[in-house]
């Protein structure tokens, strides 16, 4: 009676070790929260949009990114925020209108989409990336950024450290107050080996960067003076992802902003890029 009592504790254990594995192995694979490149082709090809799909290498960091409209436009380079990747702005990418007045570039942001995937960045470090990359592909027409979420402060932080290149930054529903920051403390327990491989896919960088976030907007927010382009910023007041107060810390900390224009939404969520994509369509098409 014992020895079969063994066998059943051993069966269950085994089984619970297996299903432990299985589980790891899956969350290595699953959540990419990227599209496949034969749904990048389907997706262009039903819209009969021509594109670039690349990838270009800066000392060891890759940059992917999807490319639409005439290079001989101005450049309108959209940010995604975390996790994600380019196809969060798909549709803007498509759009005839849009296309008609930009090349548009959405880049995976470093750690997501096929941009070094899993290999999270801080803000500081990702500035200097996509900096390298805007250098290496902006034309001599006006240069405009689109950050959502976090790609917010990517965008700021962009603009401060390259004031001269941008003439407008939009800002969408984004983290920019770092008061407004409360990372949770269960954030830095699932950092460390081996609770962080228990979290799935695009997940695991996207933890990492939002428990490094406060401190990065700290530092960022002494530099915000050094933004001169002019500058959209759209919120709506029921982000309860990212607080409406940051339009407030926006129009207070960005001094010396050529002009700053605020869209504010009523009763509107952290995702306002497709929930409200014919306000932050218009206001892309009034930039001049």
């Amino acid at each position: 009676m014992i020895l079969k009592s063994n066998r059943i504790l051993f069966k269950k254990r085994y089984i619970a070790f297996v299903l432990l594995i299985s589980y790891i192995v899956v969350c290595q694979s699953c959540m990419t929260l990227r599209f496949s490149r034969n749904e990048t082709v389907k997706y262009f090809k039903k819209n009969s949009v021509a594109f670039q799909d690349s990838t270009i290498n800066f000392d060891g960091n890759n940059i992917h990114y999807i490319e639409t409209g005439d290079k001989r436009l101005p450049l309108l380079i959209f940010i995604h925020g975390s996790p994600g990747s380019w196809n969060a702005f798909k549709e803007y990418l498509v759009d005839t209108l849009l296309l008609k007045k930009y090349r548009m570039i959405v880049i995976d942001r470093p750690g997501f989409g096929y941009s070094d995937f899993g290999e999270a960045q801080n803000l500081s470090v990702q500035s200097q990336i996509i900096s390298a990359f805007i250098d290496a592909i902006r034309n001599e027409k006006q240069l405009i950024l689109v950050g959502h979420s976090v790609g917010g402060p990517v965008v700021a932080k962009l603009a401060v450290d390259h004031p001269d290149w941008y003439s407008n930054i939009v800002i969408l529903s984004g983290s920019v107050n770092p008061e407004a920051e409360n990372p949770e403390k269960w954030r830095k327990v699932v950092k460390v080996s081996p609770f962080r491989y228990l979290i799935p896919g695009a997940l695991r960088q996207s933890n990492d960067e939002l428990w490094w976030l406060k401190k990065d907007l700290f530092d960022l927010q002494p530099e915000l003076s050094k933004i001169n382009t002019s500058v959209t910023i759209i919120h709506g007041t029921k982000d309860f992802l990212v607080p409406y107060s940051n339009m407030v810390f926006m129009k207070k900390n960005f001094v010396n902003a050529k002009s700053i224009d605020t869209i504010t939404i009523e009763n509107a969520n952290h995702f306002i890029p497709w929930s409200h994509y014919k306000i932050v369509k218009n206001a892309l098409m009034k930039i001049h």
